[in-house]
């Protein structure tokens, strides 16, 4: 049985603390859900399962995919969950509707991920519900120990940036090198109106009017080379990776209708890429950011393809360094060059540019990819990204414009 992405649809991103800082989690996924189906002309009743990737669920209420659900206007009897495979949360939820539809258990699923970065709350340490006797207690931040540190090694992120940067000889001058290059491509992106057909407008509060925001706010219109060297190392004190070459802390949403290949034919959908190739991976915490390598490995051999062969790439930018390494091994295992790799990969823009809000990120790349494809008539496309705790996750798609 074939599976076809039908609808691709994202919020603009929001800034952390910027314009979708007072927006539920959920509301920015109703967003994407709605934008999806209108996208894909399917309805709400059509639909047998909403799926969406979350990562930093406290405080957020009951459900947030089922919140999401309801707020996109779908009826009481489609069910919703939630998935958490932090950065990779939103393919995996794409993935497992995906597998749903080859099992023969559905025929359509919107499935996708979303996030409020800028929503993740202050904890109080676990022992308060028990009882404090004496002694000061600190605040825990949800956003830091949930989304943005490994639990094994108990290893910022960013940390584990620095060691691949230590491990692949990745100079300071060349993170920021990619850095500037994500921004600027990002920026053409913008004022090319180029992500207007993947963009669902997000209505927000601006000094008590009510607006349209319509585009992605953290590409940095005033960074510079000679800006970027100047900042600080932000991990190690004597350290290469910065707020510069890091990917964002941000906010957004996205969304896919999934539909099986007799559904599509029976409802005469209109197919936009067909899922051909998923793949996984493992790989030691410290070194997560290498965890698209073996994902895009297997995605490849299920789809019966070679990377000579993809159009394409979406790799999602945790870090310039993270980014460069699996370039270099893509590059080393594959016998491609970095160059080309490097001229199809995020044209336009990635996370250090555009943002990584990380329960949505792995659909937000996706969508973007399936533009991409369509807009330039490209067959094959790759989407990938590293996740926290040591691991990758890769999806291959094929134009449906292409027959063969």
């Amino acid at each position: 049985m074939k599976v076809y992405i039908v609808g691709a649809k994202r919020t603009p991103i929001g800034s952390f603390m910027g314009s979708l800082k007072n927006k539920s989690v959920s509301e920015l996924g109703s967003v994407a859900i709605q934008a999806a189906l209108e996208s894909a002309k399917v309805t709400g009743h059509q639909v047998d399962e909403v799926i969406m990737g979350h990562v930093l669920s406290a405080g957020q209420g009951q459900g947030p995919a089922r919140q999401a659900s309801l707020g996109a206007g779908l009826p009481d009897s489609v069910v919703a969950h939630s998935v958490n495979m932090v950065c990779g949360s939103g393919m995996k939820a794409m993935i497992n509707g995906y597998a749903q539809i080859q099992a023969g258990l559905a025929k359509i699923i919107v499935a996708g991920g979303m996030e409020s970065m800028s929503q993740a709350p202050y904890l109080l340490p676990k022992e308060t519900r028990s009882g404090l006797k004496m002694g000061e207690r600190s605040l825990i931040d949800s956003l830091i120990v949930d989304g943005l540190t490994d639990s094994h090694y108990h290893y910022h992120m960013g940390l584990t940036a620095e060691q691949l940067a230590e491990e692949f000889v990745i100079s300071r001058e060349e993170q920021d090198n990619y850095a500037f290059h994500s921004q600027q491509k990002a920026i053409a992106a913008v004022d090319d109106k180029a992500f207007v057909r993947e963009i669902a407008p997000v209505r927000v509060s601006v000094r008590g009017k009510e607006e349209w925001f319509s585009e992605d706010e953290y590409p940095n219109r005033k960074t510079s080379l000679e800006k970027l060297a100047r900042l600080r190392p932000a991990f190690k004190n004597d350290g290469n990776v910065t707020a510069g070459n890091a990917s964002g802390i941000n906010d957004g949403a996205s969304a896919v209708v999934l539909a099986s290949d007799s559904v599509v034919e029976q409802e005469q959908l209109t197919p936009l890429v067909e899922i051909i190739g998923i793949g996984q991976s493992g790989v030691n915490p410290l070194r997560m950011g290498l965890g698209p390598v073996k994902a895009i490995e297997s995605a490849l051999a299920m789809a019966k393809l070679s990377l000579s062969d993809i159009d394409y790439l979406e790799i999602n930018e945790a870090f310039s360094s993270q980014s460069i390494a699996v370039l270099r091994e893509l590059s080393a295992q594959h016998a491609v060059s970095e160059e080309s790799l490097l001229e199809k990969t995020n044209i336009k823009g990635g996370a250090i540019a555009l943002g990584h809000p990380i329960g949505a990120s792995g659909s937000r790349i996706l969508v973007t990819l399936i533009h991409i494809l369509r807009e330039k008539n490209a067959k094959y496309g790759v989407a990938s990204l590293c996740i926290g705790g040591g691991m990758g996750i890769a999806m291959v798609v094929k134009n449906t414009e292409f027959s063969d």
